[in-house]
């Protein structure tokens, strides 16, 4: 075990759910990509705080699903994925997607490589008041 994180991250935890009013879309419904398919507020608070602390990635990205913001160590990728849960806008989903090297998803990055990124994360969100519910986990449920 590594004595020095969070317990979240000694079993390799690369989910959080959490709830907060802090990411609600501020844009109508017919402004969003999909419908009911949130999380850019979230990705930009994200990649802004992450920044004061020294861990930077891209500006946000808009997917289908959500949105993500990459984080890149060496040759290794990952991508932040954030999102809320379905019919929510105050339950989010963050999760770490280790990117594939390769073709056909072949040589991942490893998830040890993200520390950093999942340290930061984890203080980040215990640390913010208006963030509650934290539950960890080690794939998307």
């Amino acid at each position: 075990m590594l004595p020095h994180l969070p317990d979240c991250l000694k079993a390799m935890d690369t989910c959080v759910e959490f709830k907060s009013d802090l990411f609600k879309p501020f844009l109508p419904e017919d402004a969003q990509a999909n419908p009911e398919c949130y999380g850019a507020e979230l990705a930009w608070w994200l990649s802004r705080e992450l920044a004061k602390r020294g861990i930077y990635t891209t500006y946000p990205v808009g997917e289908d699903w959500g949105w993500f913001i990459e984080y890149f160590v060496n040759d290794n990728e990952y991508w932040l994925c954030c999102c809320n849960t379905e019919g929510s806008s105050n339950h989010w989903l963050v999760y770490l997607d280790c990117k594939a090297k390769s073709l056909f998803g072949r040589n991942k990055a490893p998830v040890s490589v993200a520390q950093p990124l999942l340290k930061a994360l984890s203080a980040l969100l215990s640390e913010t008041s208006r963030i509650e519910n934290i539950v960890w986990s080690k794939e998307l449920a």
